[in-house]
């Protein structure tokens, strides 16, 4: 058995932006939603994203956050 040469990265896998999506849309039950058609039309993903945000974040930390 032959011994890998090199170093392998330390620690789990970076996690990439396309998977915390699908965690996202798991979270909120939307794991059938084609969302990279959906990413398409500019005006459907910001409506959305506004609603997942809303969604997650308090209406006193949202309402700071948007001014």
């Amino acid at each position: 058995m032959e011994k890998p040469e090199g170093k392998g990265t330390l620690g789990r896998a970076r996690r990439r932006w396309e998977d915390s999506i699908k965690i996202d849309l798991q979270e909120l039950g939307c794991r059938d939603i084609a969302w990279i058609e959906l990413a398409q039309d500019r005006d459907r993903w910001r409506a959305l994203v506004n609603a997942i945000m809303n969604f997650r974040v308090p209406y006193s930390v949202g309402k700071f956050l948007t001014g």
